[in-house]
């Protein structure tokens, strides 16, 4: 079974409530249906994913509500919970904030050589809420898990397959071809004996041991606290008035730390003296 993301190209596929319930719906009826072993999830329109719907997060950040983070199955889709099912995600264009968190889920990830990673939320403020801090680490390892959740940088291609962030890197444009043509490399094998050794590795490797995973998930949701909200609506506002947003997001306003007066004053010092060596 195949899977569009379909919400609008300036939006480059950022992802509503009303999509991620959509979402959902369509990968419960795919691993219901016993003619479907493997689906492919892939992005329309030159991007894969840009995570949660910055119009519908403004909405709720006034309101100072959480309630897209508390949604039961997860905020972008089914995330708060193992596939029963294969997904290979065919990566194109940008795939960021929640819209890596959707990647994460499925098992085979297959990225476009220009196609850019990264937990851009970071500069909004909006926590990961959708088992990034659970699946990352279990995939990358701690040390580049945290690099990349806290700095919020981006990835690319080279990098997120050195790293194991995904599994095949590809020609621009061929992602979505490459990734039906693995999900078929693997639909071809016999199914029961595949689930059960997939379906092991869920269970036993790292951080997907079930009792730890859902614990995770729990904690990655419910320790969100009342000063994230206040950022969510500075990053939001932030977001809204940055003077140059173009293709690239580095222009996206970070927000700037106030220096005290008395770093001031050595910087001051710092440079007078250097000034004197010359």
């Amino acid at each position: 079974m195949y899977f569009d993301l379909i919400y609008g190209e300036e939006q480059r596929n950022s992802i509503d409530g009303k999509t991620a319930e959509q979402l959902s719906e369509a990968i419960n009826q795919f691993e219901a249906d016993d003619t479907s072993p493997v689906g492919v999830l892939y992005g329309v329109g030159g991007s894969f994913c840009a995570g949660y719907d910055v119009k519908e997060l403004e909405a709720e950040a006034q309101r100072g509500s959480l309630n897209f983070l508390l949604r039961h199955e997860g905020s972008v889709g089914p995330t708060r919970r193992h596939l029963r099912k294969p997904i290979v995600c065919g990566i194109n264009g940008f795939c960021v904030a929640g819209g890596l968190e959707l990647a994460l889920l499925c098992d085979l990830r297959v990225m476009e050589d220009t196609a850019v990673m990264g937990f851009f939320n970071r500069r909004l403020g909006v926590p990961l809420s959708d088992g990034g801090t659970v699946r990352l680490a279990a995939a990358v390892g701690y040390s580049n898990a945290v690099d990349i959740i806290e700095t919020g940088r981006r990835v690319y291609a080279r990098e997120a397959l050195r790293i194991g962030l995904v599994n095949r890197v590809v020609a621009t444009g061929t992602a979505l071809g490459q990734a039906v043509n693995l999900a078929f490399s693997i639909a071809k094998f016999p199914m029961a004996s595949l689930m059960h050794d997939r379906n092991a590795v869920l269970d036993n490797a790292n951080f997907y041991n079930r009792q730890g995973f859902n614990a995770s998930i729990h904690n990655e949701i419910m320790n969100v606290t009342s000063a994230m909200v206040t950022e969510m609506q500075d990053g939001v506002k932030r977001f809204k008035i940055s003077d140059i947003k173009g293709p690239k997001t580095d222009a996206w306003q970070i927000k700037q730390k106030s220096i005290p007066d008395w770093e001031k004053a050595e910087i001051e010092i710092e440079t007078e003296q250097s000034n004197k060596k010359i």
